[in-house]
C-alpha cells in the first residue's frame, strides 16, 4: 500500500477515534512489524502517546476495514481502467467513497454483469427511442415507437419497442450512484422492518409468533429482535419487507422521489403515463430489491456486532472472574444414575486421586458415599470442593453441606460451579492429551476443580464459543466472533499475567508473541529442564526468536527467581530503569519492593530519558509498590437457599442469593439453584432507567433477587433486583420477561445441551444450559 493511502487511513482513524495522526501511524507501525495490542497497551505507551487496549482494539478493527476498503478500491479502479472508462473526475469519485456501499454504488454502472434486458434492446436499436422520449416527453409513444421496429431483432411490434426502451431507462436510471445513496439514507431514516409469517407456518414456527405480523423501525431495531426474524427467515416460517410506515408515506412515495431526483415529467406530458410506469419498474424491479437487501444486511452486520460485543463483554466478566486461589479442591461432576465423579487436585491444579460416589437415586448409596467424601478429604486435606452446577448438582451440594456440618474440623467450603464448557474440554482432544488414561467424566471433574481455583487459567482451554454466554451466537458471522473472541481471551490473559512455571500449554499459548508450537516447546523445556529461575531463559525455548522475547517477557511471571523483578510486570527492556533507582537511592531491589511509602516520594522525571519515557518510568515504580498484583476482583460465592432446588419450589415474593450468568441487551440471567436460570429484565434491574444492563451488572455478580413469577410448565422465571417490587403488582415487569422469553425462544433450536457421556439424555439440565435453551446461543455443557 502506497503512502498516500496509509496516510488517508491514518488521518481517518486518527478522526474517528479522536486521537491524534502521529499517535495512529506510530500504532500502525507496531502492529505491522508484529506487535500485539497487549504488549503495546502495556510497553509502547511513549510511542502511540498512551492509546489504552480498547482504543487499540478499534484502532485495528478500523484498519482492517480501511485496507479491505482501499484494496476493493483499487480493484474497482483497475476493472474501470481496463474498460477504457476511467476518466479523471470518475476516478476522484472513486477515491472519495468513505464506505463500501458508497464504493459499489459508483462501481454499479461498470460492473461486469450478465447479459441484460436492456442490453439486449440497446442492441437491437432502441437506445435512441428510449432518449427520444425522455428528451421530449411531448411525444406520443405509440407513435414514435413505430419507426424502431425490427422484427429480425425481435421487436414486431409497439409494444415490444415501448418495453424494450423501458428496460434500458430503468436500468440506467437504478445505477444513478447520488440517486441510490439518497434512497438508501431515506429508507435508514424512514423504513421499517415488516416480518409476516409464510402463509401454513403459524404452527410450525410457533416459537416465531411474536414476529408473526411486526414492524419495527429499521434504524432502532435492536439486535437481538432483528437476528430472531432473520432466524424465522432462515428457517422458512417469515418473511421480512422492508416498507414505509402506511400513516405517514404512500406506498409509491419513493417513486416520486425518483422522478423528482432524475426530473422525469411523470404528468401533463404526452409520454407521461409511460415514463411514470418506467419510473415504478425502476423502484419496484431493480432499486427496492437491491436497497431492500443491502439495508437488510447492513442491520444484520448491526446486530451481528453487537451481538458479537456482547458476548466479548461477558466473557471477558467470565474470564475475569475472582479465582479462589491455590489450595487443594475437590472437584465433584454430578449425575444420579451413573454416580457424581470426584476428583482432587493439589494447590497448583496436579491431580491427586480420582473416583465415582452413588449417593443419589437409583442407587441412593447416601452414607457410603459420605464416608468415601469424608476420608478423601482427610487423606489429601482438601479446603474447598468444588460442585458443578449440572444434573443433580443441588443434591449434590446438600451431600456436601452435611459433611462440612457434620466434621467441622475439616474446615471445607462447599461451593457451586458453572460448568460452561465442562464437557466440551473434557472430550477434546487437549483433554486426552493431558489425560489420556482418565474417562472423559473424571476429566470434566478436575475441570470443575480447577476452574473454581482458577477460571481463566482453566477456560482458556475451552473455545471461547462453547462457554455460551452470548445472545444468537451461531447466527452470526464465525469468522468476526472467533476474532474477537480471542481478543479478549488475549487480553484478559496479558492483564493478569502467567505463571511461566506452571502455566499449562493452552494458557501460554494465549501470551502476546507466544502461538501453540512454542507454548508446547516451553512445556517441553520446563520438564525436561526444570523449573525457570529467570526469564532470560526462554532465549533458550527452540523457536522463541527476539521479537517473541520481546513480546511475551513482560506478561511473564518467575516466581521466587533470580530475579525479584521476573516476578513483577517489570519488563526485562526496562530493568535497567530499576538499576539507576537503586543506584540512586542506595536501596536494593528486594528492599524497594512493596515499599510503597518510600515509592511515593520518586520523582519519576528524574529516571527518564528518551529510551524510556515518563509513562514507562511511572508504570515502573507503580508495579514496584505492588508487584504481580492480580487484578481480579476478591473471591465470593452465593448461598443458595436449603429447599429450593427445582422451579417448583419457588414461590412469587421469595428473595433469594444469586449468580449472574450472562448479560444481554434484554437483561440479566440470574442461577438461583434451581437447574434454571431466571431473567431479570432490563426494566426490573433497577428503579432508575438504565439504557445497557452491562452498566448495572456482569457475569459472576453476586445478587439478590425476588421471584415475581414462575412458569413451571414453561421452565421460565421472572425475576426483579427491585426488591420493594411486588408479584402481580408490576404487570409492566412480569409482561418484559415474557416478552423477552418469547422473542428469544426463537433461538432456542441450536441451544440444546449435546447429550453428556455421564448421564443419559433427558436425566436433567444444568441451571445455565437450561436457561440457554430458552434464550440464548450458546451450548453450555
Amino acid at each position: 500500500m502506497d503512502s498516500p493511502t496509509l496516510a488517508r487511513i491514518s488521518h481517518q482513524i486518527a478522526r474517528e477515534l479522536s486521537v491524534a495522526q502521529p499517535q495512529v501511524v506510530a500504532t500502525m507501525g507496531l502492529l505491522k512489524e508484529g506487535s500485539t495490542v497487549p504488549f503495546i497497551a502495556r510497553y509502547r505507551k511513549e510511542v502511540t502517546g498512551g492509546l489504552d487496549d480498547t482504543q487499540l482494539r478499534n484502532l485495528e478493527d478500523r484498519l482492517r476495514y480501511l485496507t479491505e476498503l482501499e484494496e476493493r478500491r483499487a480493484t474497482i479502479l483497475k476493472s474501470v481502467a481496463e474498460q477504457g472508462k476511467l476518466t479523471a473526475e470518475l476516478a476522484a469519485q472513486f477515491n472519495d467513497a468513505a464506505t463500501k456501499n458508497e464504493l459499489e454504488d459508483l462501481y454499479l454502472p461498470y460492473k461486469p454483469k450478465r447479459r441484460t434486458k436492456g442490453q439486449m434492446a440497446i442492441e437491437a436499436g432502441l437506445e435512441p427511442l428510449a432518449d427520444s422520449l425522455l428528451s421530449n416527453p411531448d411525444q406520443n409513444p405509440e407513435a414514435v415507437a413505430g419507426d424502431y421496429l425490427n422484427v429480425d431483432m425481435g421487436i414486431p411490434d409497439n409494444k415490444a419497442a415501448l418495453d424494450g426502451a423501458k428496460y434500458i431507462l430503468l436500468e440506467r436510471f437504478a445505477e444513478q450512484p447520488a440517486l441510490v445513496g439518497e434512497l438508501r439514507q431515506f429508507l435508514q431514516q424512514q423504513g421499517q422492518v415488516h416480518a409476516t409469517v409464510v402463509p401454513g407456518k403459524e404452527n410450525e414456527g410457533a416459537k416465531f409468533a411474536d414476529y408473526f405480523d411486526h414492524r419495527e423501525a429499521w434504524k432502532s431495531m435492536p439486535s437481538h429482535r432483528a437476528l430472531a426474524v432473520f432466524r424465522g427467515r432462515n428457517e422458512g416460517v417469515l418473511q421480512l419487507n422492508l416498507v414505509l410506515d402506511p400513516d405517514q408515506y404512500a406506498a409509491d412515495y419513493p417513486e416520486g422521489m425518483i422522478a423528482h431526483h432524475l426530473n422525469v415529467p411523470v404528468s401533463g406530458r404526452a409520454a407521461s403515463p409511460w415514463l411514470k410506469e418506467v419510473v415504478r419498474w425502476t423502484w419496484r424491479v431493480k432499486l427496492l430489491p437491491h436497497l431492500e437487501t443491502d439495508l437488510f444486511g447492513t442491520l444484520r452486520e448491526k446486530a451481528e456486532e453487537d451481538a458479537i460485543r456482547v458476548f466479548g463483554r461477558n466473557l471477558k466478566d467470565l474470564l475475569l472472574a475472582a479465582p479462589a486461589g491455590p489450595r487443594v479442591t475437590l472437584g465433584m461432576d454430578p449425575a444420579y444414575r451413573t454416580g457424581v465423579k470426584l476428583a482432587v487436585v493439589d494447590k497448583t491444579g496436579k491431580v491427586l486421586d480420582h473416583g465415582v460416589i452413588y449417593p443419589h437415586q437409583p442407587q441412593n448409596r447416601w452414607e457410603e458415599a459420605k464416608r468415601l467424601v469424608v476420608a478423601i478429604c482427610e487423606k489429601y486435606q482438601v479446603e474447598l470442593i468444588a460442585i458443578g452446577n449440572g444434573t443433580a448438582s443441588r443434591e449434590t451440594d446438600k451431600l456436601a453441606t452435611e459433611i462440612a456440618r457434620e466434621y467441622p474440623a475439616l474446615k471445607l467450603n462447599t461451593l457451586m460451579v458453572s460448568e460452561a464448557g465442562a464437557s466440551v474440554y473434557s472430550a477434546s482432544d487437549l483433554a486426552a492429551r493431558e489425560f489420556p488414561d482418565l474417562d472423559v467424566t473424571i476429566r470434566g471433574a478436575i475441570s470443575i476443580a480447577r476452574r473454581l481455583q482458577d477460571p481463566l487459567a482453566e477456560l482458556v482451554k475451552v473455545d471461547p464459543k462453547a462457554i455460551g454466554v452470548g445472545q444468537y451466537q451461531h447466527d452470526v458471522s464465525q469468522v468476526a466472533l472467533a476474532r474477537s473472541l480471542e481478543a479478549v481471551v488475549e487480553d484478559c490473559v496479558n492483564t493478569v499475567g502467567v505463571d511461566l512455571n506452571t502455566a499449562s500449554a493452552p494458557l501460554l499459548s494465549r501470551v502476546s508473541g507466544l502461538n501453540a508450537t512454542i507454548a508446547s516447546n516451553i512445556v517441553a523445556f520446563r520438564d525436561e529442564h526444570g523449573r525457570f529461575d529467570a526469564r532470560t531463559q526462554l532465549k533458550n525455548v527452540p523457536r522463541l526468536g527476539p521479537k517473541a522475547f520481546e513480546q511475551c517477557a513482560g506478561f511473564l511471571k518467575v516466581v521466587q527467581g533470580k530475579n525479584p523483578l521476573d516476578a513483577s510486570a517489570v519488563h526485562p527492556e526496562s530493568y535497567a530503569v530499576v538499576e539507576r533507582i537503586v543506584q540512586a537511592t542506595q536501596r536494593s531491589v528486594s528492599s524497594l519492593i512493596g515499599d510503597s511509602a518510600f515509592l511515593r516520594t520518586l520523582d519519576a522525571k528524574a529516571f527518564a530519558n528518551e529510551q524510556f519515557g515518563l509513562p514507562t518510568v511511572k508504570d515502573i515504580i507503580a508495579e514496584l509498590e505492588k508487584p504481580g498484583r492480580d487484578p481480579r476482583p476478591e473471591f465470593k460465592t452465593a448461598t443458595f437457599r436449603e429447599g429450593v432446588e427445582k422451579v417448583s419450589d419457588l414461590r412469587p415474593g421469595m428473595v433469594l442469593e444469586g449468580v449472574v450468568t450472562n448479560v444481554t441487551n434484554f437483561g440479566a440471567f440470574v442461577d438461583v439453584g434451581v437447574h434454571q436460570d431466571g431473567l431479570v429484565h432490563i426494566s426490573a434491574l433497577s428503579h432508575q432507567f438504565i439504557k445497557d444492563p452491562s452498566d448495572f451488572v456482569k457475569a459472576g455478580d453476586v445478587v439478590q433477587v425476588k421471584v415475581m413469577d414462575v412458569d413451571v410448565q414453561r421452565q421460565r422465571i421472572a425475576l426483579s433486583m427491585r426488591l420493594d417490587d411486588e408479584p402481580g403488582q408490576d404487570e409492566r415487569t412480569t409482561a418484559g420477561n415474557r416478552s423477552a422469553r418469547g422473542r428469544q425462544d426463537a433461538g432456542r433450536s441450536d441451544t440444546k445441551r449435546p447429550a453428556p457421556s455421564r448421564e443419559t439424555a433427558g436425566a436433567g439440565q444444568s441451571a445455565m444450559a437450561a436457561a440457554l435453551q430458552q434464550a440464548l446461543q450458546g451450548k453450555r455443557k
